[in-house]
C-alpha cells in the first residue's frame, strides 16, 4: 500500500503542524474555537465546518486575527447529510492535497429527572448528533487519512459513557455508540498497515465536561471540578499528532480522572 508523507518536520520557527490540513467539524462552539485556534497556532491548515453558519464564521473570523497569516476556512456543512459530508472531504482533499486530521466535536446534552422519565425523543436527537455524525464523517475521511500516512481521527466523548447516571441514559449510551464505532475505525487502521504503524490513529478523548473562559466569569465562586478547560482540551487534540499512531491508535485518553 501507497500512502502519502507523513506531517513534514516543521523547520525552525514555524509550527509542529506546518504543512498539515486538520477539518474540524462542530467547529462553532467554544471548544471548536479553541481547537482552531490552537491547530492554526500549531501551523495547521485548517478547515472547519458546522451547521451554524454565524457561528462558524465567527470562530474563523476570530482565528485569523489572533493568529494572522493562519490559513483557517469555514464551510457550512450538514453532518448528517452523508453526500454533503463525504463531498467536504474529497473537497478538502483536492483543494489542499492531503487530510492529516479530522476533529469530531459535534456535540449536544437531552437528560431527564429519572430514568422513568426519560424522553424516548432526546434520543432520536442525541442519535442524530452523536452518531450519525461520527458515521458520516469517519466513513467520509477514512480513505484520506490513510493516504496522509499520519491521519487522526479524534472524537471527544464524556465519562458518563463509562459509567452512566438514570438521568443521562440517551446521552450515555449515545456517546458509548459513538466511542464503539470510533474503536472499529481504529481497527480498519490497524487492519491498513503493519502493526507497529497503522497509516492513521482513531482515538477518544474523554473529558466530565468542558469549561469556558465565559462559564467562569459568570460563576466566579464556581470550582468546576474534573472539568476540562477547552483550551485544555485543544492542546491535547495537537499534542495527538506528537505521538507514533500505534500508541494513539484505538486508544481512550481521560481528561478527567477514571471512574
Amino acid at each position: 500500500m501507497t500512502t502519502s508523507p507523513s506531517v513534514p518536520a516543521a523547520a525552525d520557527g514555524q509550527g509542529p503542524l506546518e504543512g498539515a490540513v486538520v477539518a474540524v467539524a462542530g467547529a462553532g462552539g467554544p471548544a471548536g474555537h479553541a481547537t482552531l485556534l490552537r491547530l492554526a497556532q500549531a501551523g495547521a491548515t485548517v478547515v472547519a465546518a458546522d451547521a451554524d453558519a454565524q457561528r462558524l464564521a465567527e470562530g474563523v473570523d476570530a482565528d485569523r486575527f489572533a493568529h494572522g497569516g493562519a490559513t483557517v476556512i469555514g464551510d457550512p456543512v450538514d453532518l448528517l447529510d452523508p453526500g454533503a459530508t463525504r463531498e467536504w472531504a474529497a473537497k478538502t482533499e483536492k483543494d489542499f492535497g492531503r487530510v492529516d486530521g479530522l476533529v469530531h466535536l459535534v456535540g449536544g446534552w437531552r437528560g431527564s429527572a429519572s430514568f422513568a422519565a426519560t424522553d424516548l425523543a432526546d434520543w432520536d436527537l442525541l442519535h442524530n448528533l452523536l452518531i450519525r455524525t461520527v458515521q458520516h464523517t469517519s466513513l467520509a475521511f477514512e480513505g484520506p487519512l490513510v493516504r496522509a500516512g499520519n491521519g487522526r481521527y479524534v472524537l471527544v466523548s464524556a465519562a458518563g459513557a463509562a459509567r452512566p447516571t438514570a438521568g443521562n441514559a440517551a446521552y450515555a449510551a449515545a456517546k458509548a455508540a459513538a466511542e464503539a464505532w470510533t474503536l472499529a475505525l481504529a481497527d480498519g487502521f490497524r487492519k491498513s498497515g503493519p502493526d507497529s504503524h497503522p497509516p492513521a490513529a482513531a482515538t477518544v478523548l474523554v473529558v466530565k465536561a468542558l469549561v469556558t473562559d465565559a462559564m467562569r466569569r459568570e460563576r466566579p465562586d464556581a470550582a468546576f471540578p474534573g472539568f476540562t478547560d477547552v483550551h485544555d482540551l485543544a492542546e491535547e487534540i495537537r499534542r495527538l499528532w506528537d505521538r507514533p499512531t500505534a500508541e494513539v491508535n484505538g486508544t481512550r485518553l481521560w481528561l478527567t480522572p477514571q471512574p
